[in-house]
C-alpha cells in the first residue's frame, strides 16, 4: 500500500500538472470504485483544480465550490499521468480524470477491489473521512508520545493504526523499527521516555529520508513503479536476506495478509518472534533464539 512518503510524491506530482487546470470530465470505468452519490460526480466536471491535498494515505483532490475528490489507493492502486490521447490499460483502470494536458488514471491491479473514491462537499464532510492519526513530521516529542502511549498496542500495531499515526503502514513502520533498534511486538505502555525519543526521532528520519529518496527517483516525472518493497529497504521484504548493519538473517512473523520484518539481532537480542501460525504449529520444536 502506498504509505507517507509514496503519498507525498503523488501529492507534489499532481500538484504541478492539475492545480489551476480545469477537470473536463470523470469516466468512471468500474462502478464498485465510486462510494458516494450526493454530490453526484458530474457536478465536479468544468471546476478548477485548487489543490492537492493529503489526508492519511488518501490523496484529496480539492476543487472549485469546496467539492473535494478523495482517493484511497489501498494495497494495490496506482496514479498514473496518461498523454491526452494515450490509452490506460483496460483490464486495470478504474477511473480517468481528463484534463486538457494529461489524464490521471486510477488503477488497481489484481482482483480485488478495495480502491475507493468519494466525492464530497465542504470540510466537514471532508474531516469526517480522516481516521485522525497524528502527522509525525508535524507534531513535537510530547505529542508523539501521548499519542503512541493512550493506548496499549505493539508497536507494529501502534504506528500502523491510522487513529494513531497518519500515512505509516506496514513497510515504513518496519524500517522505522529497524532505525529505531526496537522489537515490533514490544507494547506502548512498556516503553521508557528515552525508548519513546528513539523512536520519535527514527520516524521522522525515516519518512524524511524516504519522501527525499522518492522526489530523487521521480526527477520531476510522475512516480512510477510505487511499490512498498524496495532493495533500499533495511528490512521490510527482505525476509532471509542479510541484515545490512549485522549480516544475520532478516525474519519475519506473518499474520493474515500482513507480514512483519526484523532482524533479531538489532531489535530482539537474538530472539525470535513468534509466528502466529508456524509457533502454534510447531509448539516446542518453535526456535526462540536464532542461533
Amino acid at each position: 500500500m502506498p504509505e507517507l512518503p509514496d503519498i507525498v510524491v503523488y501529492q507534489e506530482a499532481l500538484a504541478a500538472r492539475i492545480v489551476t487546470h480545469a477537470l473536463e470530465r470523470v469516466r468512471i470505468l468500474n462502478p464498485f470504485l465510486l462510494r458516494t452519490a450526493d454530490p453526484p460526480i458530474a457536478s465536479v466536471e468544468g471546476r478548477s483544480v485548487t489543490a492537492i491535498r493529503r489526508l492519511g494515505k488518501r490523496v484529496v483532490i480539492a476543487l472549485e465550490g469546496e467539492r473535494f475528490l478523495v482517493l484511497h489507493l489501498m494495497r494495490a492502486g496506482r496514479l498514473r499521468w496518461l498523454a491526452p490521447k494515450a490509452k490506460p490499460a483496460k483490464k486495470i483502470t478504474l477511473a480517468i480524470f481528463e484534463f486538457a494536458n494529461g489524464h490521471l488514471a486510477f488503477t488497481e491491479a489484481g482482483t480485488k477491489r478495495r480502491a475507493s473514491l468519494h466525492l464530497v462537499q465542504g470540510e466537514a464532510a471532508l474531516q469526517a473521512l480522516d481516521p485522525g492519526g497524528l502527522e509525525v513530521l508535524d507534531c513535537d516529542l510530547a505529542a508523539f508520545a501521548a499519542r503512541l502511549t493512550s493506548e496499549r498496542h505493539t508497536l507494529k500495531r501502534a504506528l500502523t493504526a491510522p487513529s494513531l499515526f497518519s500515512g505509516i503502514g506496514a513497510a515504513y513502520s518496519d524500517e522505522i523499527l529497524f532505525r529505531a533498534r526496537l522489537a515490533p511486538t514490544t507494547h506502548t505502555t512498556t516503553l521508557k521516555p528515552e525508548a519513546i525519543e528513539c523512536l520519535y526521532t527514527a520516524a521522522r528520519a525515516v519518512l524524511s529520508e524516504w519522501i527525499g529518496r522518492l522526489r530523487e527517483a521521480a526527477q520531476g516525472e510522475f512516480p512510477e513503479g510505487v511499490t512498498a518493497f524496495r532493495e533500499e529497504m533495511c528490512v521490510h521484504g527482505r525476509f532471509g536476506k542479510p541484515c545490512k548493519v549485522c549480516g544475520d538473517p532478516i525474519q519475519r512473523i506473518v499474520y493474515a495478509e500482513t507480514e512483519t520484518n526484523y532482524c533479531a539481532q538489532c531489535q530482539t537480542g537474538g530472539r525470535l518472534l513468534a509466528d502466529r501460525a508456524l509457533s502454534r504449529l510447531l509448539h516446542e520444536s518453535w526456535p526462540k533464539f536464532l542461533e
